[in-house]
């Protein structure tokens, strides 16, 4: 067990509370979090999930996705169990809601994965699956092992935790996909579990007060959060806080976890909130988890030409420089470009990870 991070006794009360995430759970002898994975035991409190994974992956990053983020390159994925946020819509709740600490059967150190990562060719290791905010421990030491082997780190998270910690996370992520789930208090509060303002505080510090790439993620669910009075005010906040080049993918909803009775969302409903978004000035707007390549793919916010084309996650229509600018007019494309793009494609390769 490792000893977790960001905790304080409670004063008065034999309670210990937990300052990792806006929950501050307070916690009893033998108690676990919300998130489950973040326990009481004796006068601490540990990280049940350090060292062990629910399965390691070769992915393309632009699964996680990230678009303007080392195009077309490998990225090994994993996650462990639990999650600080109870959305009824988990489209991953096997893993991220997981009760089984012990089915965690996937050992590796931080070294031993950014080893794994750098031998497989892996430009990146992503943390996601489940939102790594709470194995903040081992997702912090797994980016510092990768960063001294010359691998790159990416969070795929709802960014709900509280400032001290995410300042050190952030700190050591070179790109995330952060989940903005809606642009309502309602909505957090009673499909989550969580609320808003965290949220937006998290987003807004890693873009504006950190080094870290950041996209940004939401999934349309039918009748919750796909108004255009909702996404108006959503990219209204956007432009206003963030400016018009952070990306912004609107991904499809499937029926799962507690909410099998709502449809899947329509595709039309997808394209409607991009043109919205576009047409509100939002430079970088993509839908997801529906193949439409012309709305997947990316273009110059100077001249209009398509300059990354993207067929579900293979790459073409290449017109960028080495350094990021468009090939037709100079404009600068925001992101991390590096040279040519990457060629991995849409392979998906399962890693075991060895001492």
């Amino acid at each position: 067990m490792t000893t977790a991070r960001h905790w304080s006794p409670k004063p008065g009360t034999d309670r210990l509370v937990c300052e990792l995430c806006p929950r501050l759970c307070e916690l009893g002898p033998g108690q676990r979090g919300l998130c489950f994975v973040r326990r009481r035991a004796g006068d601490r409190i540990v990280l049940d999930t350090y060292g062990r994974s629910s399965g390691f992956c070769i992915d393309p990053i632009e699964k996680k996705p990230l678009n303007h983020f080392l195009p077309g390159t490998p990225v090994l994925s994993f996650g462990t169990a639990g999650c600080n946020l109870a959305c009824k819509f988990c489209q991953n709740h096997e893993i991220s809601k997981s009760r089984e600490v012990d089915a965690l059967a996937h050992a590796a150190s931080p070294e031993m994965i950014a080893n794994a990562a750098r031998n497989a060719g892996a430009a990146s290791i992503a943390f996601t699956y489940n939102d790594p905010v709470i194995f903040h421990e081992y997702a912090i030491d797994t980016a510092r092992a990768a960063r001294e082997r010359g691998v790159r780190s990416v969070a795929v998270t709802a960014g709900y935790v509280m400032p001290k910690p995410r300042e050190e996370f952030f700190a050591v992520m070179d790109a995330a996909n952060i989940d903005l789930k809606a642009f309502s208090e309602t909505f957090y509060f009673k499909l989550t579990a969580a609320h808003l303002a965290p949220v937006l505080e998290t987003i807004d510090y890693a873009v504006n007060e950190t080094a870290c790439w950041v996209e940004l993620t939401t999934l349309l669910i039918p009748g919750q959060n796909d108004t255009p009075a909702e996404i108006e005010a959503m990219c209204g906040w956007i432009l206003d806080r963030l400016g018009p080049d952070v990306p912004l993918h609107f991904t499809a909803f499937h029926p799962d976890h507690r909410m099998r009775d709502v449809p899947a969302t329509p595709p039309a409903t997808l394209l409607a909130a991009r043109a919205r978004a576009r047409a509100m000035g939002l430079n970088h707007v993509y839908v997801g988890n529906v193949h439409d390549k012309a709305a997947q793919s990316s273009y110059c916010a100077g001249c209009g030409a398509r300059v990354i084309g993207r067929d579900w996650h293979e790459l073409s229509d290449w017109r960028l420089s080495d350094t990021g600018a468009c090939l037709g007019c100079g404009a600068g494309f925001p992101g991390v470009i590096e040279g040519p793009p990457g060629t991995w494609g849409r392979k998906r390769r399962p890693v075991r990870i060895v001492a």
